[in-house]
Formats: C-alpha cells, sequence, structure tokens
C-alpha cells in the first residue's frame, strides 16, 4: 500500500470501503459522502477528496454517481495494476490481473444451471462451511452476504453447502457462523482456520469456478 502514496484520510477511507464491500464478499458498494464521513470519523471533504484519490490510483472505480450516492468496484491491493511492475517490462505498469474479466465479475452465477453447477464442482461436492459430503439432493446454494443484506449472485459471493448449514446459517455473517460451527464441534481448529482463509480467498476472486466452454469463451480475458 506505501507505493499508492495515500495520506491518513486516504486509508481511513480505503479501510471503510474494503471493510463494507470486499470482506463481506461484494465487488460492488453503493455510499454516501456523508455516511462515510461519519463511519470514518472524517469531515466531508476529506473524504470526497480521498475517493477521488483513490478513483485515480484504481483502488476503486467509479460506475456510478448521483444524488443516491456513489457506486464503486472496490479492489484489493493486489488487484490494482498501478502499484505493480510488469516483471516481463521493468519500469512499465502491469497488466490488468485475470479477476478483471469483465464478463466473470457480471455474470449472474445464480440464474443459470450450467453456473450454478460450477459453483458446487468448485467446493468438490462438500459443504463449503462444515466439509460435509453432499450430492444433488442434499445440497443448494448459499449467499455469504444474504440477499436481504445486498449480496449478490457473485461467484465471490455463493457457496455450496448442504441444506442443513443453509437453514442454521440464516442472515448471519458467515464468520459468525462457522465460529458457531466450531462451538458445536462440527469442526476442528484447523478447519475453522482453513473455512475464514476460504472466505477471504473467496471475497478477493481467487476461488474461481470452472465454467463452462462457451461462457469462458465469451469471458475470455483479452478477446
Amino acid at each position: 500500500m506505501p507505493r499508492l502514496g495515500l495520506t491518513t484520510s486516504d486509508r481511513a477511507v480505503y479501510a471503510y470501503l474494503l471493510r463494507h464491500s470486499r470482506l463481506e464478499g461484494k465487488l460492488r458498494l453503493r455510499f454516501s459522502i456523508a455516511g462515510v464521513a461519519r463511519g470514518a470519523c472524517l469531515c466531508i471533504e476529506a473524504v470526497r477528496a480521498a475517493v477521488r484519490r483513490l478513483i485515480d490510483h484504481g483502488a476503486l472505480r467509479l460506475l456510478e454517481r448521483s444524488k443516491a450516492g456513489h457506486v464503486v468496484e472496490v479492489y484489493l491491493p493486489q488487484e490494482i495494476p498501478h502499484i505493480w511492475t510488469d516483471p516481463n517490462h521493468p519500469g512499465k505498469r502491469a497488466p490488468a490481473p485475470k479477476s478483471f474479466a469483465p464478463g466473470l465479475e457480471e455474470a449472474d452465477f445464480f440464474r443459470k444451471p450450467e453456473l450454478r453447477e460450477s459453483i458446487h464442482v468448485r467446493e468438490g461436492d462438500r459443504c463449503f462451511y462444515c466439509l460435509r459430503q453432499t450430492n444433488r439432493r442434499l445440497r443448494c446454494l448459499d449467499h455469504v452476504v444474504p440477499q436481504a443484506q445486498s449480496g449478490r449472485h457473485s461467484y465471490r459471493n455463493l457457496v455450496s453447502c448442504c441444506l442443513e448449514c443453509n437453514s442454521w446459517k440464516g442472515e448471519r455473517p458467515a464468520t459468525d457462523f462457522l465460529r458457531w460451527l466450531y462451538h458445536k464441534r462440527a469442526l476442528t481448529t484447523a478447519e475453522l482456520s482453513g473455512r475464514l482463509r476460504a472466505l477471504e480467498e473467496l471475497a478477493s476472486g481467487k476461488l474461481r469456478p470452472r465454467l463452462p466452454a462457451t461462457f469462458s469463451d465469451r469471458c475470455a480475458v483479452g478477446r
């Protein structure tokens, strides 16, 4: 992050936006300048300037700005090509990572059967939460961030899980649910740590499903 040269207020705003987007499994976030100012304990002018700088640096991508607020995509540090040097061309900016493929990021994985199936395959036919083996009759898709809390149908926010975990989890945060499973002795200490890491990897776009060939062709980077 020092490579971005952020000010203290920039860091505070960036941390606030990350906490309410990527750490909750959401790539996009709608917010108001006044709301961020209250949450980050900054004045409105400082937040407005920080948002502009974060957009300029590539940490945010502005999608919409209206009276209803700003809509942005929030990127993790490793996803900001502006701060990385291309190893093949010293001194030049690195190309955008594959996770920027717009087709993949915008895809509704809840809409089509083949995309829903790709999430189940990604989890290896095991429940993402309790790790039990599942089958077609005993599994479903779960929104890590519930739809009631603006959770998206993104591959970053959908996991394959057993029917019991889907019912038990309800609308509670995924991290709280995993700790509940641990206290219920459904997970070991090592499994809990692994599941919490998997949540972070899911939110950062590292757990990419294997897509159907036709969809992969449409979303291929650089096409």
